[in-house]
């Protein structure tokens, strides 16, 4: 990818897109549904959760940094079981200069992960604006990215390696776009350098959604045109929601990122993509597309969910 300022095609060069859409996500009727009045309360706790978020967003500079990750990992852990969502967990995390690199399905996918521990996050700018959400991404020093002006990619990946060489771990999401979990995109190596230029392991991070008890499903999937608020109805009408987040060992061999993205890709596309649950895709692709665009669209134009 040549790094570039300007618009057209150059600009839409890193805006990766997927052929998920509203064909992927459950039909209604096809999910268990939990009790209306339960969906009322999951949605009512998700705004309590939100509120209190500001405050723990606020008190940040104040606390410590053992309270600070406690409390950072608390809140998302309650965001979590307010929309009816049982995280389980397998691999442990140990602090240090780890890059983890995650395939990306749901915006429930940070929730899981920073549940788990702290970490830093590359995330668009959009997120900046976000409410509360924003704030708490901003408080909790993330990364952002400017997809539209590429040539600040490589301010972006120094201040990745910057990080991990303060011992600091940090999440990527190098698809670049969600999927819907049946399928999985084409990692792109970008902030892989920096784990290379930083002299970090990289570790992949599987996350996988199922019914508790039955198959996976596209319920949590956040792709397409869909709306936030359409997903997170969706989600907290699921009954037994659950996010498998899987902690794998630090990818050996590769010393040049596409190799390395390659290899990280292909480790966590042999966890979350053998189940004879899941069914073909609806819009079947190559497993590293080459994405197009108009020379007439925007990346505002798409309205994909991305945070890379």
């Amino acid at each position: 990818m040549t790094p570039s300022g300007g618009t057209g095609m150059a600009a839409l060069a890193y805006a990766p897109s997927s052929a998920c859409g509203r064909g992927c996500l459950p039909k209604p009727g096809t999910v268990p549904a939990a009790p209306i009045l339960l969906q009322a309360l999951r949605l009512l706790a998700i705004v309590v959760a939100l509120l209190f978020g500001i405050a723990v967003a606020l008190s940040q500079p104040l606390l410590s940094q053992r309270l600070r990750a406690r409390s950072v990992r608390a809140w998302f852990g309650s965001l979590l079981r307010a929309s009816g969502v049982r995280l389980e967990v397998q691999g442990t995390v140990r602090p240090g200069p780890v890059l983890f690199a995650a395939n990306h399905v749901s915006w429930l996918d940070i929730p899981a992960v920073l549940a788990v521990t702290p970490m830093r996050v590359v995330a668009k700018d959009d997120v900046r604006r976000w409410p509360v959400i924003g704030l708490l991404a901003a408080r909790g020093g993330t990364l952002f990215i400017d997809r539209r002006r590429l040539r600040r990619l490589p301010g972006t990946v120094a201040a990745i390696a910057g990080a991990l060489r303060a011992g600091q771990p940090v999440l990527v999401f190098p698809e670049g776009s969600t999927r819907c979990g049946r399928v999985q995109g084409r990692f792109y190596p970008a902030t892989f350098q920096a784990a290379i230029d930083a002299g970090a392991a990289v570790r992949p991070v599987s996350l996988r959604y199922r019914l508790a008890g039955g198959p996976p499903t596209t319920a949590a999937a956040f792709v397409g045109d869909d709306t936030l608020f359409a997903s997170v109805r969706r989600v907290v009408a699921a009954r037994g929601l659950v996010v498998e987040l899987e902690i794998g060992a630090a990818v050996q061999g590769p010393d040049q990122r596409r190799g390395l993205a390659d290899a990280t890709a292909a480790a966590i596309a042999g966890t979350t993509h053998p189940s004879p649950h899941l069914h073909p895709h609806p819009h079947p692709t190559p497993a590293t597309p080459a994405p197009t665009r108009s020379p007439t669209r925007t990346p505002g134009d798409l309205g994909e969910k991305v945070l890379l």
